[in-house]
């Protein structure tokens, strides 16, 4: 193996040990499922070890390693073998006694946050969980900045009624 690859190699493995539980929390927040969340990561490790010469290059890696995440859960939810195992897991969740947990705020928002369709759901975790602006968003995303906006706008409206409440990141409803 070449020094060149080896010290590749080493840089790549040294950012992986020092953001991948923060890449699982991101992609927890967008799935809702840590196993699901464990799979993307994985993608997205794949992913950037198979361009780690443009990530390596990228002057915010955590930047660009969010995009290829986001990306990847965005296609997961395009994709037919995403949409026939989702409806089969409902079969499986009407068909068997649903108890409802006491459970946190936090929970009540995660529950929140797994209604919103894929689009606003990736905006409002990037915006208020990355705290990313809307250009960085609109950037993460590949689309306008208006796009964000609105979809923020709409995800925002849905938590609220979703929650009950009247704010939801610092805007009035």
């Amino acid at each position: 193996m070449s020094t060149g690859k080896q010290s590749r190699d080493a840089e790549f493995a040294e950012y992986v040990a020092s953001r991948s539980g923060w890449l699982r929390k991101v992609a927890f927040l967008l799935c809702s499922d840590w196993h699901r969340a464990d799979d993307l990561v994985q993608e997205t490790i794949t992913k950037l070890y198979t361009n780690w010469h443009r990530a390596g290059q990228a002057a915010n890696r955590d930047g660009y390693a969010r995009t290829v995440l986001v990306n990847t859960f965005l296609a997961e939810q395009r994709s037919p073998w995403r949409r026939r195992t989702a409806a089969i897991a409902l079969e499986a969740v009407e068909g068997g006694v649903v108890v409802e947990p006491d459970i946190a705020a936090t929970m009540d928002l995660q529950q929140a946050l797994t209604g919103l369709p894929p689009r606003q759901r990736a905006t409002v975790v990037l915006r208020y969980y990355c705290d990313l602006t809307v250009e960085q968003t609109a950037d993460a995303l590949g689309c306008s900045s208006g796009n964000v906006k609105s979809q923020t706008s709409r995800g925002l409206s849905a938590l609220r009624r979703s929650l009950g409440v009247g704010r939801l990141g610092g805007v009035e409803a």
